[in-house]
This record gives structure tokens, sequence and C-alpha cells, in this order.
């Protein structure tokens, strides 16, 4: 198959579905895309964030009151996007699951972004970085060194040698920065209709060295936590200054 290369044709998942437990009460009847930062709803910067860098499609993968999020956002027209939408249904499918469920409206490849981190890169060169190579998947990542946040990935001489989420190695310097380029072909290793996580599908796509790593240099911010909210928060005001 021949990829388009064109950044605009590129659709991007956005997770927004969790529960959002560790802001409540702030996410008690709010979903975590809507929380407000620097007086706009966060998923605001987002979409501003990719417009600046060209991208025109996302789907927001929607659970936990969603329907705020859609009803606020409408169609994106009035943004110059195209927004589409894909809802867990009865139950949460976790991140994963989330994109199996989503997968009739993404293209090949697709990015994915986590709806509760702002990252200020160049899409267009972690793009063009994935077009040449041959790798199904490729994973941002920053050397983060515990910093912000638990280091999970063990990167070295330009390769994502393990990834992992859930016990830390002392040698893991780097990452997970929240973007992501995927192939359709791996969303085949989720299950449908099950709560999934994607960090499952990264951690085994690194094991096979089926996954890749882009190092970015600017550091992320993150609304999971009310540290992190405060943080960003603060942030945008700077930013306004």
């Amino acid at each position: 198959m021949t990829l388009d290369r064109r950044i605009g044709a590129v659709p991007v998942a956005l997770l927004a579905g969790g529960l959002a437990t560790r802001l409540y009460p702030i996410s008690r009847d709010t979903p975590k895309a809507m929380v407000e930062v620097a007086g706009r709803p966060f998923v605001d910067h987002q979409l501003e964030l990719l417009r600046r860098n060209g991208i025109r499609r996302v789907v927001v993968c929607l659970g936990y009151r969603g329907e705020q999020v859609e009803g606020y956002l409408g169609d994106g027209s009035s943004r110059g996007m195209e927004l589409r939408y894909s809802y867990d249904g009865p139950r949460l499918l976790g991140t994963g699951g989330a994109l199996r469920r989503a997968a009739p409206l993404l293209g090949d490849p697709f990015w994915v972004l986590y709806g509760d981190s702002y990252t200020e890169i160049n899409f267009r060169s972690v793009l063009d970085a994935f077009l040449a190579s041959d790798a199904p998947a490729l994973m941002t990542i920053f050397r983060n060194v515990n910093r912000w946040d638990r280091s999970n990935v063990l990167f070295r001489d330009g390769r994502l040698l393990r990834y992992d989420k859930s016990s830390h190695d002392p040698q893991m310097a780097h990452i997970d920065y929240g973007v992501a380029l995927l192939r359709q072909e791996v969303l085949d290793r989720i299950p449908a209709e099950q709560p999934f996580d994607v960090a499952d599908l990264y951690r085994a796509l690194v094991e096979e060295n089926r996954m890749i790593g882009y190092e970015v240099t600017h550091r992320f911010y993150e609304i999971g936590s009310l540290d992190g909210l405060a943080e960003t928060r603060a942030h945008f005001e700077r930013q306004q200054a």
C-alpha cells in the first residue's frame, strides 16, 4: 500500500475517554477534555496545536461524559478541521480497546495522542521519520530521567529496547511522550470490544523490534493529575502574559 505523505491526510486518534479519577473532584461532573486550562477547555489547546502542525482530521475517542465533549466541539468545521467521534459503549474499553473500536474511522497510518497531554513537537518531522522506515509503529520518547514521571523506556543507540509502565528498570531514562504513529495492521492484536491498555500493545511491539523510537527534546505537559494540571495552567498563563 502506498502511504499518503500529506500530513493533513493522516488522522489523529485522541484518547479522551477515561474517568480522570486523579482529578477528582474536578472530574466529578466534567470529562478530562473539558477541564479548564487558561480560560478554555483543555481540548481546545490540543486541537489548536494539531492544526498549527497541519493536521486536519481527528477522531475523538470518548467514554465518560463524552457527550459533553462532542456537544462542545461539533463537527470541527469552525476550526477548519474534521472531527469525528467514537464511543466506548456500555463499558469503558481502555486506551487500546478504544482504538480498536475507532479503527473504521481511522486511516493507515494514524496518530495516537493521549487526551491529557500537551506535546509541542514538529509532527511533520515525526511523520517523515515514520514513513522512511518499514516499521508498523513509532513511539515518541523524551529523556525524562524520572523528572516529571517515572521513566518507562530503555532507549539506546537509537533503538527502543524495552517499554514497561508496570515495572521499573533503573536503566530506563526515557518516557513515552504521548504521541505515536500506528499502521492499521497492529490493531488486529487488540481484542474487539474488550478492555485493553494500549501500553500492552506498545510493550509487545517493542519486544518484537517492530516499534521505532523518535526522541523529542521539548518537555510535555499533562493534566492527568492535580499537580500536572496546575503546572499546565501555569505554562499557558506564562504564554499569555
